[in-house]
C-alpha cells in the first residue's frame, strides 16, 4: 500500500532534502508540493535531481489545505505559521510539523524516535525536533540520571541552519573568516532540550562559514567519577540497535556529518566528575528531513528506516 504525502513550504533547504527522500521512497507518493513563490513551476525544473514526473508546486494556503488528498502532510513552514493549516487539515491525516510551534504542546507527540518511538507509532500529530535539540538530547540522554548541574553546550552550525531569508547569519560575506555567536541565553533549542530531558541545560549557539552540519561540545558534571572508556560503554549500551546513532572512539568532525543520516557521538573525555563529549549531525538530514521521514514511517505503519539511505 502506498500513502500519499503533501509537503507545504517546500522551498527551503530542509524542504529540498525532504522532497528528495520522499520522491525516492518506495511506499510514499509525493502528491502535493506547496510553495507560493514557486507555484506553477515543475518540481523537477527547480530540483533537477528529483524524479517527480510532472508534479508542480502549488500555492497551498489554509483554505486549500482542507481539500488536499493526502494521508500525511508535512508542514515545512517558518515558526508561528502552522496554526491555520493544522485547524484546516483533515484530523485523520498525519501531520509532521517541522517548526517549533508544537514542540512544547503535550497533545502532540515529540518526534525523536530514539526516545519516543512507541508514542510515534500511534499518533497523528508529530512535532519534529530542532536540529541542535536532536543532537544534544541524544548526546545527553544516557547521562540524565547522573547530572548534578546544567550541562553546558557549545554549538556551531553551518549557515543553512539560518534558513533562506537573508540575514547576517546566512550571509557568506559576513561569515567569511568569522564565527558569529547569537541568542546566547534563552534560545528556543535551549528551552526545547531542557523541556524534553527534564533537566536544565545551558546552550550557546554559533554560526560558521560552512554551509551545513552541526558540532556540539558538551561539558557535564556527573555524580560519580568515570573513565572515558566507561562513559563510552554507557553510550554503546544505550544505543545498541539504533542505526542512526553512532558511537565513535575519536572526536567526530562536522565535515564527516555532511550528507549523513545519523548522529555521531564521541570524544569521551573525563577528569574526575567532569565529562566532555562531542556530537555531530547534518542539520538538514537527521536534524530535520531524515527525522521527518522516520516519523512518517512510524506513524503510517512502515518500517522506520524505509527510504532512508544507509
Amino acid at each position: 500500500m502506498t500513502d500519499r504525502v503533501a509537503v507545504i513550504g517546500a522551498r527551503g533547504h530542509t524542504g529540498a532534502e525532504l522532497l528528495s527522500l520522499l520522491a525516492a521512497h518506495p511506499r510514499l507518493e509525493l502528491a502535493h508540493v506547496g510553495s507560493r513563490a514557486l507555484a506553477g513551476k515543475r518540481v523537477a525544473d527547480v530540483f533537477p535531481a528529483l524524479e517527480t514526473d510532472d508534479l508542480r508546486f502549488e500555492a497551498i494556503d489554509a483554505e486549500r489545505a482542507t481539500s488536499l488528498r493526502a494521508d500525511a502532510i508535512v508542514l515545512a513552514l517558518p515558526n508561528d505559521l502552522s496554526s491555520p493549516f493544522v485547524t484546516a487539515i483533515d484530523p485523520g491525516a498525519v501531520i509532521v510539523d517541522l517548526s517549533a510551534d508544537h514542540r512544547f504542546d503535550d497533545s502532540w507527540a515529540y518526534g525523536l524516535p530514539e526516545r519516543c518511538r512507541e508514542q510515534l507509532r500511534t499518533t497523528r500529530r508529530i512535532a519534529n525536533p530542532g536540529c541542535y535539540a536532536t543532537a544534544a538530547q541524544l548526546a545527553l540522554d544516557p547521562l540524565t540520571e547522573l547530572l548534578t548541574a546544567p550541562p553546558r553546550i557549545f554549538g556551531i552550525s553551518g549557515y543553512s541552519g539560518a534558513g533562506t531569508t537573508p540575514s547576517p547569519r546566512n550571509d557568506p560575506e559576513a561569515l567569511a573568516d568569522n564565527i558569529m555567536p547569537y541568542a546566547l541565553t534563552g534560545h528556543v533549542h535551549e528551552r526545547e532540550i531542557s523541556h524534553q530531558l527534564g533537566h536544565q541545560v545551558h546552550f550557546m549557539p554559533h554560526v560558521a562559514p560552512f554551509f551545513r552540519g552541526i558540532s556540539l561540545t558538551i561539558d557535564c558534571v556527573l555524580r560519580q567519577t568515570m573513565s572515558g572508556q566507561a562513559l563510552r560503554q554507557l553510550f554503546e549500551q544505550r544505543y545498541d540497535g539504533e542505526p542512526l546513532v553512532r558511537i565513535v572512539d575519536t572526536v567526530p568532525l562536522v565535515r564527516d556529518a555532511v550528507g549523513q543520516h545519523h548522529v555521531s557521538i564521541g570524544g569521551f573525555s573525563c577528569n574526575g566528575p567532569r565529562a566532555v563529549l562531542v556530537a555531530t549531525i547534518d542539520n538538514l538530514l537527521k536534524g530535520a528531513a531524515t527525522q521527518a521521514a522516520q516519523n512518517l514511517n512510524l506513524s503510517l505503519g512502515h518500517d522506520e528506516l524505509l527510504g532512508i539511505p544507509q
